[in-house]
C-alpha cells in the first residue's frame, strides 16, 4: 500500500517546501518595497541635513535610478550564472544597511555613493526576486505574480506610513538602524526557504533537467516589444507618483493638506487589487484580465484628467489604481514564460524598460505640463494605456490562461 510522506507539520514535504518558498518570495518583495517606502520618508530629512536644493535632490534621484537600471542588467547576468537564490539572498542582506550608510554620509558626494548603493541592491534584488517568483509560480501551477507585487506595494505603504513616526521617535540614525535590523531579520529568515531554479547552477539541488543557459543581449525582437509595453504600463504610475499632488494643488485648487490624497488612493487600490489578482487571472486568464484592467485604468485616468475638482480627480486615481494593479504583474509573468530565454534575462529586459518608464518618463511630463497642462497629460495617458491593453489581442506570448505551469505540485508517494 502506498502512503504519502508527510513532514512534522502534517503536509507532504514538496508542498511544505513550496509554501515556504512562496512565503520567502513574499518576504523579499515586502522588504524591497519597505526599503523604498522608508527611503521616501527620509528624503526631507536628508535635504535638510545636507542643505541641498530640490534640483540637486533631483540629480541624486536620477543617480539612484541609473544605479537601479545598471543593477537590473548586472543582476540578470549574475542570475544566469549563479541562480536567482544566491543573488536574492546576498542582495537582500546587502540592501539592509543602505539607510544607515545614507545617514552616516557627511557630505553630498558620500550621500551620492550611499544612494548609488541603495539603487544598486534594490535593482539587483528586484531582478532576482522576480526570477525566483516566476519559478515558484510555475511550480505551483497557478498565478502568483500579482500577490508578489502586492506585497511590494504593501511594503511600500507600511514604510511610508511608519517612516515619519519612526524618525520623530527614534531620530534619523535610530530610524535607519531599526529599518536595517528589520530588513536583515527578514532576509536571514528567508535565506534557507527559497526554491532553487530549474535552470543554471541551482538545478543540481532539485535533480530536475536543466534548460540551456543564455547569456548576452537577447536577439528576440518580441521581448523588446514586451519591454515597450512594460514601459508604457509603468510610466503612468510614475506620473501619478511624481505629479498628482501638484496637479491637485495647482490646477484643481486642492488644499495642501489633501494634495497627497490622489497618490494615497491610487496606491491603496493597487495593493488591494494585486492580492485579488491571482484568483482573477486563474479564473479568467491573463489576456482577458490585462485587457479589462487597461480599460478600467484608462477610464480612471480620463476621469482624473477631466475632473472639475480635486474630489472627482481623487476618485479617478482610485479607479486608475484598480485597473493598473495587475497590468505589470501579468507582463512579468509573460516575460518569465517567453520561449527560449531564461526568466532572469527576459525580466532584466522588461524591468529595464519599466524602470525607464517609472523613473525617467515622468521627467518629460514637466515639459509637457508647462506647454499644455497636467490635465491634458493624464487624459493622454488614458489613451496610451487603452492602446497597451488592446495590444494584448495580438501578442501571442500573453496566454489566455494563467502563465503558471499546468502541472500542479503533487505529493511524492513511496
Amino acid at each position: 500500500m502506498s502512503t504519502v510522506q508527510t513532514s512534522a507539520s502534517g503536509m507532504p514535504p514538496d508542498i511544505r517546501r513550496l509554501k515556504l518558498a512562496r512565503l520567502a518570495v513574499f518576504a523579499a518583495f515586502f522588504v524591497n518595497g519597505f526599503m523604498v517606502g522608508h527611503w521616501a520618508t527620509k528624503i526631507p530629512v536628508l535635504v535638510e541635513r545636507l542643505g541641498i536644493s530640490e534640483a540637486v535632490l533631483g540629480r541624486l534621484i536620477v543617480l539612484f535610478g541609473i544605479g537601479a537600471v545598471i543593477a537590473l542588467i548586472g543582476g540578470a547576468w549574475m542570475v544566469t550564472r549563479l541562480g536567482s537564490v544566491a543573488v536574492v539572498r546576498w542582495t537582500s542582506v546587502l540592501l539592509a544597511p543602505s539607510l544607515v550608510l545614507l545617514t552616516l554620509a557627511p557630505s553630498l558626494p558620500a550621500a551620492a555613493l550611499a544612494l548609488l548603493w541603495l539603487g544598486t541592491f534594490l535593482g539587483a534584488m528586484d531582478n532576482a526576486m522576480n526570477a525566483n517568483g516566476i519559478g515558484v509560480e510555475k511550480a505551483a501551477g497557478r498565478p502568483a505574480m500579482s500577490s508578489f507585487h502586492g506585497f511590494w506595494s504593501l511594503g511600500g505603504m507600511v514604510g511610508g506610513l511608519t517612516g515619519g513616526a519612526m524618525i520623530v521617535t527614534l531620530g534619523e540614525m535610530g530610524h535607519a538602524l531599526a529599518v536595517g535590523a528589520i530588513g536583515l531579520a527578514v532576509a536571514l529568515w528567508a535565506w534557507r526557504q527559497y526554491r532553487p531554479d530549474e535552470f543554471g547552477v541551482d538545478a543540481s539541488e532539485t535533480g530536475e533537467a536543466r534548460t540551456p543557459r543564455r547569456t548576452g543581449i537577447p536577439r528576440e525582437a518580441g521581448i523588446y516589444g514586451l519591454g515597450i509595453l512594460t514601459l508604457l504600463a509603468f510610466a503612468p504610475e510614475g506620473t501619478v507618483i511624481d505629479w498628482s499632488a501638484l496637479y491637485l494643488r495647482d490646477e484643481l485648487g486642492a488644499p495642501l493638506v489633501v494634495s497627497g490624497y490622489a497618490f494615497a488612493a491610487f496606491s491603496a487600490t493597487m495593493a488591494a487589487v494585486r492580492f485579488l489578482g491571482d484568483g482573477l487571472r486563474a479564473r479568467f486568464g491573463d489576456r482577458r484580465i490585462f485587457l479589462a484592467s487597461s480599460a478600467v485604468a484608462a477610464t480612471g485616468l480620463a476621469i482624473a484628467g477631466t475632473a472639475p475638482g480635486f474630489l472627482v480627480a481623487c476618485a479617478g486615481f482610485f479607479i486608475a489604481g484598480l485597473g493598473m494593479a495587475n497590468m505589470v504583474p501579468i507582463l512579468f509573468s509573460a516575460a518569465g514564460a517567453y520561449p527560449g530565454l531564461p526568466p532572469a534575462v527576459a525580466i532584466a529586459v522588461i524591468t529595464t524598460f519599466g524602470y525607464a518608464g517609472l523613473l525617467f518618463m515622468p521627467a518629460f511630463v514637466g515639459a509637457l505640463a508647462e506647454t499644455f497642462s497636467l490635465a491634458l497629460v493624464f487624459t493622454g495617458w488614458s489613451l496610451i494605456v487603452l492602446a497597451v491593453g488592446a495590444s494584448s489581442l495580438v501578442i501571442g506570448y500573453l496566454p489566455s490562461r494563467s502563465s503558471g505551469s499546468a502541472d500542479s505540485v503533487s505529493a511524492r508517494k513511496s
